[in-house]
């Protein structure tokens, strides 16, 4: 079956919303894992992140780097250690 982008949209919304490992997501609603984790690859490489820091940051605030992507928002503090990022990067990737 052809969905429209519409269609593949709302998928991957309610997906995002669900929590649930995409192959697991689209077994559980009646898609093709394949085809729907496709759909999820192809958006991650289309899409874009923004990643945002503060110039000044506030007083008595620590500095982060914020992630946003859709409704997902990831606040990772500047000073973070090599292999504190390398797990929430591993983190980042599960839960896609």
């Amino acid at each position: 079956m052809n969905f429209s982008t519409e269609e593949k949209t709302m998928w991957l919304e309610d997906w995002r919303r669900s929590g649930k490992k995409a192959w697991s997501y689209a077994k559980e609603n009646g898609l093709i894992p394949q085809t729907f984790v496709s759909w999820t690859k192809r958006e991650h490489k289309a899409g874009f992140v923004e990643i945002s820091t503060p110039l000044i940051p506030p007083a008595n605030t620590t500095q982060e780097i914020l992630i946003e992507k859709g409704d997902m928002k990831i606040h990772i503090p500047v000073n973070l250690g090599r292999n504190e990022l390398l797990a929430v990067m591993e983190g980042i990737r599960g839960a896609l």
